[in-house]
């Protein structure tokens, strides 16, 4: 069918069009850093159907549930295997023939029950950022699927009291069990109580061929649904990095006993050993790949190893990337990250270790990407 084909390229189009734009990272207003975790999720959803057709509005509405199981690949795209059905409807209202005619008015049900694939992208997160404590998501979605129809019962009963099927367009009148390709598209709108969980309100349009009513009209058929129920995550969606506070240094107390002054001695030259390693970090985050918890070691081997040396830590971020002042906080995270790991994990004396940091002042690194770092020198004599 043309119009299922249609909702089907359009949905595949959206899936290859769909960007990467939606951070997975997010950082609060106290620091906290979040980052997306890819997880399943399950919708169980309730509601009613409008049948399109020449009936009554109300003579046209019949209930209806979904159930779906849904995998969230990243902030913006997600794919959800449902299964929709219930009843759908169909009839006349004051139906003539011709002038002078008794007018026939009808209805009738019949069941369904309609598994399909839908693509969906997160509006809210793909235009304003990922956000793991926002309230309200705004979702779209395009599928296909095949409606699979059966208990035509009551047009047949119609049907056999009627003499002329053809005056009513009964020409596609269908017995036992079809099945049959549908299109779909929809909004749901999401609605975070707490975490994991959400109250969900969806509304899809839903474009099969014209024989699934019975009725012959020339045109696809349709049937629209409203649906309200809940979305529950399955697993962890989030993983969060709390904000630390700097840990101040201890401080140095001098030792007031005087050494004898000894007597001069041949200077001897000693020659400085030093040692730097770059911590360099994903785009809006300050957490330590394994690559740079590899280089914090080889920085407190060194510092094991010479007792005397000291160690310089300074943060930047990229100038292509935030604000000013969110680069200048991200930059002392960084610094802040590996000062922790040093002192926490090693054992190095914070008073060793002195940080600083820079923002986007300062670019060490002719690449953009690259200035994402905690550059690290430690000087022994």
């Amino acid at each position: 069918m043309k119009t299922v084909k249609t909702l089907l390229a359009a949905s595949l189009l959206a899936v290859g069009t769909m960007t990467a734009a939606a951070q997975a990272t997010y950082t609060d207003k106290e620091g906290n850093e979040y980052q997306f975790k890819k997880h399943l999720f399950l919708d169980l959803q309730a509601g009613g159907q409008y049948t399109l057709g020449e009936g009554k509005f109300g003579d046209m509405l019949s209930p209806n549930f979904q159930l779906g199981l849904g995998y969230q690949f990243s902030p913006a795209f997600a794919m959800r295997l449902q299964a929709n059905g219930l009843q759908s409807r169909g009839g006349w209202s004051g139906f003539r023939d011709k002038v002078g005619d008794t007018p026939f008015t009808a209805k009738y049900k019949f069941n369904y029950v309609a598994p399909g694939l839908d693509f969906m992208l997160n509006l809210s997160n793909l235009f304003c950022g990922w956000n793991p404590n926002r309230v309200l998501n705004v979702t779209a979605f395009l599928g296909a699927g095949v409606n699979v129809a059966y208990g035509n019962d009551e047009v047949q009963d119609i049907a056999a009291n009627l003499q002329n099927l053809n005056k009513y367009n009964l020409e596609y009148l269908w017995d036992g069990t079809k099945a049959r390709p549908f299109g779909r598209g929809g909004v749901d709108v999401s609605i975070r109580v707490c975490k994991g969980i959400s109250i969900m309100l969806e509304g899809n349009a839903n474009v099969l061929t014209d024989k699934y009513n019975s009725k012959k009209a020339g045109n696809a058929d349709w049937y629209f649904n409203a649906l309200a129920g809940v979305r529950i995550n399955l697993g962890k969606s989030q993983k969060s990095h709390p904000y630390q506070e700097p840990v101040q240094p201890a401080p140095v107390i001098e030792n007031k006993y005087v050494e004898p002054t000894p007597a001069p001695q041949p200077e001897v030259k000693k020659e400085k050993e030093e040692i730097r390693r770059d911590i360099h970090f994903k785009i809006n985050s300050s957490v330590v790949n394994q690559a740079g918890k590899d280089k914090i070691k080889e920085l407190a081997d060194f510092m094991k190893n010479h007792e005397d040396a000291k160690l310089t830590i300074v943060g930047y971020a990229d100038k292509n990337t935030g604000t000013a002042a969110y680069n200048k906080r991200i930059s002392e995270r960084r610094a802040l990250s590996v000062f922790n790991i040093l002192t926490k994990e090693y054992g190095i004396q914070a008073h060793r270790i002195s940080y600083t940091f820079k923002g986007d002042v300062e670019q060490p690194f002719p690449s953009n990407d690259d200035n994402r770092v905690a550059i690290c020198v430690s000087t022994a004599e």
